[in-house]
């Protein structure tokens, strides 16, 4: 094939292009910072006043209204969004210490001490101030945005780090240090500012939530996150908070207060000394006084007992359902081309395999032989251990054995009519065998367990689907999968999941197991290994699934400053106790979400949350990894909204929506959520933005609020929660994936990415090109990327769509190619390698693959997708379904014209904003909330 490269029709730009509406800059933060060329606005440094850039202190402006005829970009302000006149911008501190002076907090004013620390000129203002008196911050500012008018959503604020979190100067102990504040892909808050008394935090109507998530990569070499050289651990007496960037030093530096509790504690003489070199060293070197996310090792006394080997037991569906679909095949031949990948550094993982159908068979294996025996339990309702030894085998010892088993496990079953599946019994096998250790149960499963102890019924009624009665079919049809997954969280043991029937398989009461033992619930409806794809979904996500670097015997502990209290927690995970999860196995690609509440009033100007992972490493070392974030009070419902997490609201409402739909039902969880969202407009109409009238009024929101709605809009419109007939196990693997997904995917999920590529930059699809001016001669130097420049993304709606173009949707779970019924004869032959469309693959499946020299646009639609697919943080690989739209004179004739209109069917409700036959679209929601609110 010739590279030939085609001046495709370019459309006209519309409204739902992903182009910015009139008046918008591109570039402008709504958090009152702007981002140069799109970039992401840089975060306020820790001790900067918060003043909008170029308004110098006292200067006209400086109350936030900037002066006639100045640039109104220049302080941080979006077209058209006028700040409120009644939030004027405190000034900032002067100066009131010398550099090396400290104040001791806990006392009022003091005289300064020879600490090492300066705490900056707010500290100074708060020690002059008093105990008890709070010093108003130059926080965040607040803008205002009219929903109704900023059609469509700006959908870039989803791509945004959070509002800055604006502290005073110097409030680290090391004010040098870039990294003392948590990033917020660990831990974040949904208030970047803290109501300093609960009836403010009720009146903001407003969650108070932080959101945890520990690891965000798969692999351990993919974090840079730093490890104390020694076993030093230093801790408050009282309240067990870990030393931090946050603390203060006393008495020259021989004492630290517990930015938790105040508590004086002393610094331990082994932090000024090197035990690797046997020389002194400087304290303020240390990784845990210079960095908000950081791992202890941790010494013995953090120990139990010794850690344990990593543990696999493999409980694998022989039943004729998954040896006909292939499964039993598939699973075998992907552990295999896995036991590299099992994270084994020092040699002693551990592995066991055990057949299910109505009977366990165990494999032995017998010491220094390369074979095994299997052995068969047909008592399923008291099952046992058939042999005390040979089950459960270290992975290098007996490697040959392993690999042989595994090339020969599907010849055991072959020939099978057995259609039974004692998933309970094997389950309590299993826990049986690796109990005393510890470590995860992993079961691949084609059928519905249907004989045996947890022995389950199909129970999907179509008639109940998007009704009241339908909660019921997302809870546990037997109880047993909760109190087992308990008895295995207790004693160390993760269940993971992976389903593959195309029958009802009750997923609701399946996925109890995961979700109280920290792991997870996979599931593939309709799997077969006749779908080449299928096969390549399936073997990717367990192969990934084995090499994570997960952790061991781990528990999470969050703990507030004094005031605060942690009192509800979301994710999968058990409570062991009023403030403690525990994970058997911590696992790499979730997050966690952590309620809380105002026991008592805040005097301090900062409030400070530390999140603590007591662990053991899969290589064998006990350590902590501690996450630390200081947060700014305040007594003003403006600077509590302008510094709200849009993002993190979101997650934690949809717990809560989960929560309702479970216990309650769907209708009540959309109700909640429109509910939540109506008060915080009603909130934000009657004590923020002043002079409107009732009837007449705009639908008013803070900027750094404004996707909020399309968010929750689209909660309502999600699989999960959609007013519509949807299978159960289906909606329950939404709500799953719902209430486990980090914030990133989490937000994809709900509101899906949409590539326009028929008419793309020339550099999309190719390796991006960056620029850089050199200090010296001052000429540019352009240097490639690694990464692959994507598209910009569109809004969710079809409306600005061209008949002829070409669109990539991005749910987080699947890929959707939609090839327009009028596409381009040429743009067709050089993506598929035929200008005729009938002959177009459609459905599940992948783009031929041509070089750059044959097909241009071919390469770079590959690579795009690609770079998609790239997930360092998931193991989800998602598959590409090819989708080819109606033409404007009549539909594409294909062979199964039902089937493909079902495929267009799922790729459109990806569009969110778009009306549907029964629901309706974000233009209509907007108008609809503006009539509840106005009343």
């Amino acid at each position: 094939m010739s590279n030939r490269r085609r001046a495709y029709p370019q459309p006209q730009y519309s409204a739902a292009s992903g182009a910015p509406p009139a008046g918008f800059v591109a570039g402008v933060s709504p958090y009152g910072g702007v981002d140069q060329l799109g970039q992401q606005f840089q975060n306020l440094q820790v001790g900067a006043p918060g003043i909008a850039p170029g308004v110098a202190p006292g200067a006209n402006g400086a109350s936030g209204i900037p002066p006639a005829g100045a640039n109104a970009y220049q302080y941080g302000q979006p077209a058209g969004v006028q700040p409120q006149a009644q939030v004027p911008v405190q000034q900032p501190y002067q100066q009131q210490q010398q550099p090396g002076q400290g104040y001791d907090y806990t006392a009022g004013y003091n005289a300064p001490t020879n600490g090492y620390q300066a705490q900056g000129a707010a500290g100074a203002a708060y020690g002059a101030s008093g105990y008890g008196q709070t010093p108003a911050l130059p926080l965040n500012q607040l803008y205002t945005a009219d929903l109704l008018k900023e059609l469509p959503p700006s959908i870039s604020d989803l791509s945004l780090p959070p509002p800055p979190l604006v502290l005073p100067a110097n409030s680290a102990l090391v004010p040098t240090s870039e990294s003392s504040n948590a990033s917020p892909e660990y831990f974040r808050s949904t208030m970047n500012v803290i109501p300093n008394n609960n009836s403010l935090a009720k009146k903001s109507k407003l969650p108070m939530a932080l959101v945890v998530r520990p690891y965000n990569a798969l692999k351990i070499e993919d974090e840079n996150v730093p490890v104390t050289s020694d076993t030093i651990i230093s801790r408050c007496r009282r309240c067990r908070g870990y030393i931090n960037p946050f603390v203060t030093l006393t008495e020259q530096g021989r004492r630290w207060r517990c930015n938790f509790c105040n508590l004086l504690n002393d610094i331990p003489s082994s932090f000024e000394y090197d035990e690797v070199s046997g020389t002194s060293k400087n304290k303020f070197s240390r990784v845990e006084l210079n960095h908000s996310v950081v791992e202890f090792v941790a010494p013995k006394e953090y120990m139990a007992r010794s850690p344990q080997p990593i543990v696999y037991t493999f409980i694998i569906d022989v039943s004729i359902e998954a040896v006909s679909t292939g499964l039993t095949g598939t699973i075998t031949r992907t552990i295999l081309e896995s036991l590299d990948r099992i994270p084994n550094q020092n040699n002693t993982a551990r592995v066991a395999f055990i057949g299910v159908d109505s009977s366990l068979h165990y494999f032995r294996f017998n010491e220094g032989l390369e074979g095994t025996e299997v052995l068969i339990v047909s008592d399923i309702d008291e099952p046992f251990l058939p042999s005390p030894d040979g089950l459960l085998v270290n992975l290098n010892e007996n490697r040959p054995a392993i690999e042989k088993l595994l090339v020969d496990f599907p010849s055991y079953f072959e020939n099978t009519a057995n259609n039974k599946f004692a998933l309970g019994p094997a389950l309590r096998a299993a826990h049986k065998m690796i109990s005393n250790i510890g470590g995860k149960l992993v079961c691949f499963a084609a059928s519905l367990p249907n004989i045996g102890e947890g022995k389950l019924q199909a129970r999907e009624d179509p008639n109940v689907s998007g009704k009241a009665k339908e909660s019921q079919l997302l809870s546990a049809a037997d109880s047993f999968y909760k109190s087992f997954a308990v008895e295995c969280n207790s004693a160390q043991v993760t269940v993971d999941l992976f389903l593959t029937s195309g029958k009802y398989q009750d997923v609701a009461s399946l996925s109890n197991l995961p979700r109280f033992t920290a792991g997870q619930t996979h599931f593939y409806p309709a799997w077969t290994s006749g779908k080449m794809e299928d096969v390549t979904k399936l073997s990717k996500e367990v192969s990934d699934h084995l090499s994570m670097d997960i952790a061991l015997e781990a528990v999470l502990r969050v703990r507030g400053s004094t005031g605060l209290r942690m009192s509800s927690f979301y994710g999968n995970f058990f409570n062991r106790s009023s403030d403690l999860c525990s994970f058997p196995t911590f696992p790499r690609d979730q997050s966690y979400v952590i309620e809380m509440s105002i026991e008592e009033n805040i005097a301090k100007p900062v409030v400070y949350f530390q999140a603590a992972v007591l662990h053991s490493t899969c290589f064998g070392e006990r350590r902590i990894r501690v996450m630390n974030l200081a947060i700014p009070t305040s007594s003003k419902l403006d600077d509590i909204y302008a510094s709200a997490d849009q993002l993190a609201i979101t997650n934690y409402y949809t717990h809560k929506a989960i929560e309702k739909a479970i216990s309650s039902s769907l209708a009540d969880a959309r109700d909640y959520l429109s509910k939540s969202l109506i008060d915080i407009l009603n909130v934000y109409k009657k004590e923020l933005v002043a002079g409107n009238v009732a009837g007449s009024s705009p639908l008013q929101l803070s900027t750094n609020l404004r996707m909020l709605p399309l968010l929750l809009f689209s909660l309502t419109k999600h699989l999960g929660f959609r007013n519509d007939r949807v299978p159960s196990d289906l909606r329950s693997n939404a709500l799953n994936a719902l209430g486990s997904l980090p914030i990133p995917h989490l937000i994809k999920y709900i509101y899906p990415t949409v590539y326009s590529l028929h008419n793309m930059d020339d550099g999309c699809g190719l390796p991006e090109q960056i620029v850089n001016v050199d200090e010296e001669t001052g000429e540019e130097v352009t240097t490639t990327s690694t990464e692959i420049l994507l598209p910009e993304p569109m809004n969710d709606t079809r409306s600005g769509w061209e008949n002829y173009g070409l669109y990539l949707i991005d749910n987080s779970t699947e890929l959707f190619l939609w090839v327009s019924g009028d596409v381009v004869p040429g743009l067709v032959y050089d993506l598929f390698g035929t200008d005729n469309l009938y002959e177009v693959p459609t459905g599940k499946t992948e783009l031929p693959e041509y070089s750059f020299e044959e097909s241009e646009f071919n390469y770079r639609v590959r690579q795009i997708i690609g770079k998609i697919r790239e997930n360092p943080d998931s193991i989800t690989w998602k598959n590409l379904y090819v989708v080819i739209g109606g033409s404007s004179n009549e539909p594409i004739e294909i062979t199964n014209q039902r089937d493909l209109q079902a495929l267009r069917m799922w790729a459109l409700s990806c569009l969110i904003e778009d009306k549907t036959q029964n629901e309706q679209g974000y233009r209509e929601f907007l108008s609809a909330l503006k009539t509840k609110v106005s009343q």
